[in-house]
């Protein structure tokens, strides 16, 4: 055995050797048990005590400081050039990359990093970093969740004279940013010290606006570039319109100008499908449609009038408040208005008078909400004073399906963009309904309080997950919505389309009917008409109407007096009678007397 520590002592201080030994166990003290010793114990009541072992401590909260952050960027270019070459000029730099594929050491270099190149697409190519594991493996599925929502940011108007978010818009990339437009559309309580500013907020940090934008008048609606997230435009509340590109400032980069802009403020504006991504067009309350081109703000492209007489009368034009534009049907676009009546319009038409196609009388207030459902364009969502109907292009009488009357005013809705069969819709009294028609008609599948003021704008996320309200107060909501609601159902589509279809076939028939009454009354009507057709236009006077009576009086009767005798004449015709007038006298003088007289030989 190794031996690990070695103690050291002398043998005198170890004291005597223990000498060890086995021997029998020897009994010392027996002491037994004593009875009487017993009675004279007194049993102990048990009791419970907890110990605590570890250290007591205490919580407080403590208000720190507020870390204010700060987002910078950098606009990177291409480097590397020489002074003399400008790297926006095409002709110049493929000059200068002649000049320099000619030069020998370009080609050493080119062959020397050539193996380098080589190893590493080899590395690359050794490992499938895409390779999918446990593709055999059956998916588990889970349990779905309740509907439900929670609020993540609330983004507040940082300015003392609050104002109301009349617009929002997602950032195309990702959203990863929200804009929304500031403004009080109550023009007497608007004041000198109201700023006109609207902001772009990251999702990830409300305490400070990312980015500010200043236009000369307050916006009411803005929009993201879907094809450039740099840029977004704006419907102004003095009718301009106003281009931003977030790389070049907080200032506009081209404003419209006011002659040739709208008369009212701006409500809904939208960018078109186009090669050139810079078409937009606005709607306002002025009766106009105004198709714009960003790159050259200084006139309308074109121009159309909500005038339904078709004569391009603006006196009788109704007001838009709302657009709506589906990519996929470049040529078609929506309106509604003020007046309640929803404008289906055709943008490629000849003539100014053939762009409006039909109306449809949807709401008995504004409609300020107009969305075509994304997955089946056909049909479209409408809000508008106390209900959210849904609509076929195909019935212009009524709406295929519709929510029950709210106990407050809807301001505004929108599809979710994942589900079919989901819309949100908000209301004055500060709630957020979430519909799912799938499951049930009669009311929201999700009814959430999201502030104690009205809310007057709605946004959903391209995921569906997020989305944004704003309210009256300035202050812009943000909530997750659960993943039953942001998730796509099995079959939904079909079902959805199902249900569309057998509503759309319901109306069809109802309308007919209606039309068939339609005509049954007009033609009743008619026949009434014809009959009263010699009689005199107007009122009558007293005089006239009495004389009236008493002719109709005694017209009524001598009719009756003539049924009488005529009735009289034929009972008489059919009593025997004599051959010859005057063999009977008597009988001759019975039947020439009036009724109720007797002859001289009767009586």
């Amino acid at each position: 055995m190794e031996i690990v520590h070695v103690y050291t002592k002398l043998r005198s201080e170890f004291g005597r050797q223990c000498l060890l030994s086995d021997r029998p166990a020897e009994l010392l003290v027996d002491v037994p048990p004593d009875p009487s010793l017993a009675l004279q114990f007194i049993q102990k009541t048990p009791r419970d005590q907890a110990l605590q072992a570890c250290r007591d401590m205490s919580e407080h909260q403590v208000n720190t400081e507020r870390f204010e952050s700060d987002s910078c960027g950098i606009n990177h270019v291409e480097g590397g050039w020489p002074k003399d070459v400008n790297p926006q000029e095409v002709e110049q730099t493929i000059r200068f990359r002649k000049k320099v594929e000619k030069d020998e050491s370009y080609i050493n270099s080119i062959l020397q990093l050539g193996s380098v190149m080589e190893h590493c697409i080899r590395q690359n190519n050794a490992v499938d970093i895409y390779q999918v594991y446990f593709e055999e493996e059956e998916e588990v599925e889970e349990a779905p969740d309740a509907p439900s929502a929670k609020t993540i940011n609330v983004f507040r108007d940082p300015n003392e004279v609050k104002r109301t978010v009349t617009g929002l818009s997602w950032h195309p990339d990702g959203g990863r940013k929200l804009a929304a437009a500031y403004s009080c559309l109550e023009f007497q309580k608007t004041s000198k010290d109201m700023s006109l500013d609207s902001y772009i907020w990251d999702i990830e940090n409300p305490n400070r606006p990312e980015m500010t934008l200043k236009p000369a008048s307050s916006l009411i609606c803005l929009d993201y570039n879907p094809k450039d997230p740099h840029t977004l435009v704006g419907g102004c509340y003095n009718g301009q319109i106003a281009y931003w590109d977030t790389r070049r400032g907080s200032q506009p980069v081209e404003v419209s100008s006011v002659e040739q802009s709208h008369r009212d403020p701006v409500y809904k504006i939208i960018w078109l499908q186009s090669k050139t991504g810079t078409d937009t067009f606005s709607a306002s309350t002025d009766g106009q449609v105004l198709w714009w081109d960003v790159r050259r703000l200084s006139e309308p492209t074109e121009r159309l009038v909500l005038d339904l007489s078709r004569e391009g009368n603006l006196d009788r034009a109704l007001g838009a408040i709302s657009l709506e534009f589906e990519s996929t049907m470049p040529t078609k676009f929506m309106v509604g208005t003020e007046q309640g009546v929803v404008v289906s319009c055709n943008r490629k038409a000849k003539t100014p008078a053939e762009k409006i196609v039909c109306t449809y009388d949807s709401h008995h207030g504004p409609v300020y909400a107009l969305q075509r459902n994304p997955f089946f364009p056909k049909n479209f969502l409408t809000v508008g004073d106390w209900t959210a109907r849904i609509w076929s292009e195909d019935i212009k009488e009524s709406s295929i399906m519709w929510t029950r009357y709210q106990m407050s005013y809807l301001t505004d809705a929108c599809w979710s963009p994942v589900r079919p069969s989901v819309f949100f819709t908000v209301k004055m009294d500060g709630v957020l309904d979430v519909w799912d028609i799938l499951f049930k008609q009669n009311e929201p599948t999700l009814s959430l309080k999201v502030c104690d003021e009205a809310l007057y704008s709605l946004r959903v996320q391209d995921n569906g997950r997020l989305v944004a309200c704003g309210s009256q107060q300035g202050g812009a909501t943000l909530l997750e919505i659960s993943s039953g609601l942001s998730t796509l159902q099995k079959n939904e589509k079909s079902l959805l389309a199902a249900m569309f279809e057998r509503e759309t076939k319901r109306e069809k028939i109802l309308e007919a009917r209606q039309r068939e009454l339609r005509l049954k009354e007009r033609s009743r009507s008619e026949q009434s008409r014809e009959e009263d057709v010699g009689r005199e236009d107007g009122e009558d006077s007293p005089d006239q109407l009495i004389s009236r009576a008493q002719k109709d009086f005694y017209s009524v009767v001598e009719t009756e007096l003539r049924r009488r005798r005529d009735r009289e004449d034929q009972e008489n015709r059919r009593r025997r009678v004599p051959a010859f007038p005057g063999a009977n006298p008597s009988l001759d003088r019975f039947l020439l007397e009036p009724s109720g007289a007797s002859c001289s030989q009767c009586s």
